[in-house]
């Protein structure tokens, strides 16, 4: 029996890291600005534009730039509040290994590592514009819509029983290996961030391509995919857990295409 727990203490305590703690509080703040809708958004006095499919991305089209970059604001906090739960061990080991320097140029370093990849996330927020542009989800009809999920469904499916998903799970899981050649200094911190998020995409894109179809700003499946992420990269079994969604998507998917034709 303390064999079985002493996993678990060694993680709750790594929990208690100050990069950790700082990048939990940042997922914590970006969840309330969320929810409270306090982040601006053309369109935001509509009450479904966060929930509806494809809405969000409809209503930043049609504010020409600004409503683009005001889509990719949100998109950032949406990143910070899904996806800094999963990477803080990410920030930490970087922090740790970046051994041969001063603490405040540590942190500066870890801070850099930490914008990086918030930075490269950010800018997959163009592409459910881009996926607007040629799919209009928020106008599609019931039938079609149907359509787009089931083949979403089976996409996501068949992504998380590849290698490439294990490849970069792996990666998530096991974050040191991205910080091989050298950790000190600032373009150090900027190609771990870059290497950091390359893997994180890699790993999660499929996931993030369900939420486009399903409402990319509905915070339940926010919500729920953040569980999701967090218990792949973080959780002991997370590699038979990524198998296990991979199946049960697939299945989903199917039961979509049957319902969709009866």
């Amino acid at each position: 029996m303390i064999h079985i727990f002493r996993p678990v203490r060694a993680f709750l305590a790594r929990q208690r890291h100050p990069v950790v703690l700082f990048t939990y509080g940042l997922a914590v703040l970006a969840w309330l600005l969320l929810a409270t809708r306090s982040v601006p958004m053309p369109g935001a006095d509509m009450v479904m534009w966060i929930s509806a499919p494809g809405m969000p991305e409809a209503m930043a089209l049609s504010g020409g730039f600004l409503g683009v970059g005001l889509y990719l604001l949100v998109w950032g906090a949406m990143i910070t509040a899904m996806m800094y739960p999963s990477s803080a061990n990410a920030f930490r080991a970087y922090y740790e290994a970046n051994r041969d320097t001063t603490s405040g140029r540590r942190k500066t370093a870890v801070v850099a590592t930490m914008a990086t990849y918030t930075l490269v996330w950010v800018l997959t927020g163009l592409v459910p514009l881009g996926v607007a542009l040629v799919i209009p989800i928020a106008t599609l009809t019931p039938g079609n819509w149907t359509i787009l999920l089931a083949v979403t469904l089976l996409l996501l499916s068949a992504y998380q029983l590849t290698s490439l998903k294990r490849h970069h799970l792996d990666h998530c899981r096991s974050p040191e290996r991205d910080f091989a050649g050298g950790t000190s200094g600032i373009p150090n911190a900027v190609r771990s961030g870059w290497r950091l998020a390359l893997d994180s995409i890699g790993c999660c894109w499929a996931l993030m391509a369900l939420m486009i179809v399903v409402g990319s700003m509905n915070l339940l499946w926010m919500a729920a995919l953040t569980v999701l992420i967090s218990a792949e990269i973080l959780a002991p079994g997370g590699e038979r857990l990524a198998k296990g969604i991979g199946v049960l998507s697939g299945l989903g998917g199917i039961g979509v295409v049957i319902v969709g034709a009866m």
